[in-house]
Order: structure tokens, then sequence, then C-alpha cells
């Protein structure tokens, strides 16, 4: 039997990281405050790296560092300093996009070892090879290869090189990166972790006609392009879920399945990574050829904020939706669990609660289950009849145990009435 891949979840906090951690995560990637393809996130110092590495290591799990933005002449000059302490950290990996900061990587943090992020690209196994050859120990493939592409790439490459492929998250119209749309149209630069995201925006081209592009030969899939009344989102991707073919990536011969999500709430990691945790799971107890998800945890992913799903290429389908630029959520996050003792959870909240409410707990290791909020008080024990203050500390009654981190929600449309 083939070994299950890796589960590798983000992180662009701590909070996201203990949630990753919590919710079944192998791995967990994250940035320290420079260098990384993220800017929104708060991301982490070097010391918080420190503290998440052996938090990591205690639990048996590993946490692989960003470096994988473009370096310009000032950022390379001071690069070897910045890997000279990423080196310190104990990290199990560095994700690199340049060949540049491979090399430097290679004498400045010897102890690390190099993951080649999908920015670089590689489609091919002659360039999976060379970086092999360059010292690589995995490569993030470029999200632009079918699953087909995937197998008969595994089977060139050396036994020993790693392949890691996104298994869900949004995916961009550049889709291994290196776009220049967002800094062109608002100064805000893709590769610096900034991007504005223009390719959501809808689009109007004066008078317009539906529109058929086709070549002197029929393409494999025809593409319309049309403009509603919120115009075209001609540069507009599905977000990427693979949950029901897992089965199928680990046979083609991937090692990692990484989630996108640095820039996502608290609640995006926990309900993706448990999700996905409870699918490996599945997978991995599985007789060969039964692999099913498990239908909870293909109905948690429609929890979180995203885009229409779509499977990106690796079924040799078009990743792009044009008709539709905005979100989808099934449920709003109202508080995460801190510890429970005797019947009752100490939370902190995140949005506004009361006494009553109707809410549903995701729980690490299990399916969500309904509970209503009941026995409120405040911090300091006083009866409440509602708790408004973000980030404030109250207490509930809760007679089964909440672990650290369980997530109190509340979905658009209560499931178990």
């Amino acid at each position: 039997m083939k070994p299950i891949p890796e589960l590798l979840a983000p992180a662009g906090d701590m909070e996201a990281f203990c949630a990753a951690l919590a919710f079944g995560a192998d791995a967990i990637y994250l940035a320290e405050t420079s260098y990384g393809m993220r800017s929104a996130p708060k991301n982490f110092t070097f010391p918080q790296i420190v503290q998440a590495v052996t938090a990591a290591h205690e639990k048996g799990k590993k946490v692989y560092l960003v470096c994988n933005i473009l370096p310009t002449n000032e950022e390379a000059e001071r690069l070897p300093q910045w890997l000279a302490q990423a080196n310190e950290t104990g990290a199990d990996g560095l994700i690199i996009a340049d060949l540049g900061v491979l090399k430097m990587a290679e004498k400045y943090a010897p102890s690390l070892p190099r993951h080649i992020s999908t920015q670089m690209g590689v489609t091919n196994f002659a360039a999976a090879t060379a970086l092999y050859e360059m010292g690589a120990s995995r490569v993030v493939l470029a999200r632009e290869l079918s699953l087909e592409q995937i197998r008969a790439l595994r089977q060139k490459v050396p036994a020993e090189l790693e392949l890691e492929v996104f298994c869900h998250g949004a995916m961009c119209v550049s889709f291994s990166g290196r776009c220049l749309l967002s800094a062109y149209l608002t100064g805000r630069d893709a590769n610096r972790g900034a991007c504005a995201q223009p390719c959501r925006w809808g689009y109007r081209v004066g008078q317009i006609t539906p529109l058929n592009l086709k070549e002197d030969a029929p393409p494999a899939h025809p593409f319309s392009l049309e403009e509603g009344e919120d115009g075209s989102f001609l540069l507009n991707s599905y977000d990427l879920r693979t949950i029901e073919y897992l089965d199928q990536l680990r046979d083609a011969g991937v090692a990692s399945l990484k989630i996108e999500g640095r820039a996502k709430s608290v609640s995006y990691t926990a309900s993706v990574t448990a999700a996905y945790r409870a699918a490996l799971d599945a997978l991995r107890d599985a007789p060969d050829g039964e692999y099913q998800c498990p239908q909870w945890a293909l109905e948690e992913t429609e929890q979180v904020s995203h885009r229409p799903y779509g499977t990106g290429f690796l079924f040799g389908e078009p990743a792009q939706n044009t008709e539709y630029g905005g979100y989808i959520r099934g449920s709003n996050i109202l508080a995460v669990v801190e510890k429970w003792e005797n019947g009752r959870a100490e939370c902190v909240m995140k949005n506004r609660l009361g006494e009553g409410t109707a809410v549903e707990v995701l729980v690490p290791g299990a399916p969500p289950f309904p509970l209503t909020v009941t026995g409120l008080t405040d911090s300091e024990g006083q009866p409440r009849q509602e708790i408004i203050l973000p980030m404030e500390h109250f207490f509930i009654d809760a007679p089964r145990p909440l672990p650290p981190g369980s997530i109190l929600r509340q979905l658009r449309q209560l499931r178990w009435m």
C-alpha cells in the first residue's frame, strides 16, 4: 500500500498555527516577517518560529519556513544574515522560489532541507531533476499540471525527490505565480505578497455581445466570455478542492498535499485542515479502490469563505469562473475555546453571541455537533445575556469536553434541524 501523503496546512499567525496543529496537520508552513509571499498576515518573528517549531516537534509534526519572494538586489544582499537566523530555528524545510536563494541557502542555512516553491513553475521531470541535483529535497509542482502529467513526472525523477501539490484553496489566473497585474493596476506587487486581486474584479468593455473564443480548430474546452449586470469576471479562477480525489493524488506519487491560505482566518485553517485530516484518515483505512470522502468532511469545506470550487487542471478542465467573483460562506465564527473543565468552557469571542444562541462546534478529530449556548457568564463569573466585545473571554456550559482550539460558529442554515 502506498504511503498516505503529508497534510501541509498554512499559518499566518500563532493562532492559525495552533489551529493547524490541533486539527490534524502533519506539517505547517509559515513565514517570518521578511521574504514571504503574504504581507497581509501578521507572520512570525524568529523567536515565535522557534516556539512554533518546538510545539510542532513535541507532537511529532513539522514546520516549513517560507522564503519565496523573488528578491531584489538589495534584498539579496541582506539574505545571508536572514538565512543564518533561519538555520537556527530548527525548522524542517525552507521553501524557495529563486535559484540564487537556493544556492545561498546551501551555504548559509545548511541544516534546512530545501523545497522548491510553485513560484518556480516546475512542469516537467527535467526541471525537477535539475533542481534535485542542485540540492532540493522537494518540489512544489506548478498548478497547471494534470493528474496524468504528475504521474508521468513522478516516474522520471529520482525516488528520493518528494513531490508536493496544492490540494485546496485560492487559485489565480497566473497559476504558478509571478503575476504583474496587481502591480500594474494598483502599485501593489503580488510578488511581494501585496496582491490587490484584480483578477477577481468585474470588467466592462463598452458595448459587448456574447462571444465565443475559438480557433480554426475547435478547442478542447470552448470558452464563453459574456458580460452580465456586474461585468465580466474574465480573469477569475475557481477555488481548488481535491478532497474527493485524494486516492488518485496518492497513487500518482504525491508526497505532500498543501492547503493554500496563510492570509486566511483561523476558522478557515481549522475547518479545512479538519476536513482533509478526516479524508486522509478515511483513505488510510479504505481498501484499495474504495476510498470515499466522508460526507461531513466534504460539507466542512463549504463552511469556510470560498469561491465556487473546481479541480484546477487535475482533470484537464477549465479553471476559470467568468460568471462570479465573490465569496460563498456557510458559517460565521463566533468564538474559539481556550480550555474546558468540569462541564464549562472558557472561550474568546470573535463575533457577538448571546444566551440561547444555537451554534455548531467543530472539535479536532470528530464531525461537528450542535450546541445551544447556556450558562453564559463573563470572565468574572457574572451572568450575561450577550457578549459583544471582540476578544472578550467568557464561559458557557459544555456537557462534553471541548479541546482547546475548538470552534463555535453559527451556520447560515442549521443542518441538524
